[in-house]
């Protein structure tokens, strides 16, 4: 399915009121289409009333009782793609600030419990230097001192052991000059360093590694809710379950080849090695 950036953040209202229109033309009561679906009655109302976003399996769920006809299926299906769809492009994050998007950043790690992060180009800042931090915003004309300091206060999540973190970086992420050669060496010694935390796991991509698929782009996924998607002009959010599942198998199958642990560590200390020298 194609989206058009502009009607994603409308999507949900005009999902919510479909669906409202199509029980009142049923002729069923909220009472009476939530006993059919087996859902509360206050989730249809929330759903109903845009408050709650509606997943596809809500969705077929409410179809399936107003016994829809197959364009309205059709329709509805469309709109609830793009309801657990969202875009933020680079001109809002940027508008919003940087040190707004840090703090984005750190209640979704605080409301989630497994992450696993694929980065394809860069060290996260979860992860990160101070210095390698500060050459990562160099390329703002914003003041970027307070969004510098809401990177490095995210990281004290990483202590926290009631949650887990699964990192895979490619070669090309751990290895790409964002800081001099001295630095960069520092900054991978970091990484070998948190890779010894019992709740964090940190796997590396060499170059030549065969993987089930080529890698396209950085993403995180929260739990087995939200699939965050890093792009050159935006943010993508997904929120589908079979979005989220497909990044999820697409994760799995990069952590089957990359190294993590020991092997990890000695492929980090070669390529430090190799800055130092």
């Amino acid at each position: 399915m194609t989206f058009d950036p502009g009607q994603l953040g409308r999507s949900g209202q005009e999902l919510a009121k479909l669906l409202r229109d199509l029980r009142k033309r049923a002729g069923l009561s909220g009472v009476r289409l939530a006993a059919r679906c087996n859902m509360s009655q206050s989730k249809v109302s929330r759903i109903e009333s845009g408050k709650v976003r509606p997943s596809l399996v809500d969705i077929r769920q409410i179809l399936r009782a107003l016994d829809a006809p197959p364009k309205a299926i059709e329709e509805i299906s469309a709109l609830a793609r793009q309801a657990n769809t969202e875009w933020r492009n680079l001109r809002e994050l940027r508008r919003k600030g940087l040190a707004t998007r840090q703090a984005e950043l750190k209640a979704l790690e605080a409301s989630s419990v497994h992450m696993r992060y694929f980065l394809l180009s860069m060290v996260t800042g979860l992860l990160a230097t101070p210095e390698y931090v500060r050459a990562s915003l160099a390329h703002s004309s914003a003041d970027t001192s307070r969004a510098a300091a809401g990177k490095l206060e995210r990281q004290a999540v990483l202590y926290d052991t009631a949650k887990r973190f699964t990192f895979i970086l490619t070669e090309q992420a751990v290895r790409w000059p964002v800081v001099a050669p001295p630095a960069l060496a520092e900054q991978m010694d970091r990484l070998a360093s948190l890779s010894h935390l019992p709740n964090v796991r940190i796997g590396v991509l060499p170059v030549g590694e065969p993987t089930q698929r080529v890698p396209l782009s950085t993403f995180t996924v929260y739990d087995s809710t939200l699939v965050t998607i890093e792009t050159t002009s935006g943010s993508l959010f997904l929120h589908d379950g079979r979005d989220v599942q497909s990044y999820l198998d697409e994760f799995s199958g990069y952590e089957k080849s990359a190294l993590f642990d020991d092997a990890a560590r000695e492929k980090l200390a070669a390529w430090a090695a190799a800055c130092r020298s």
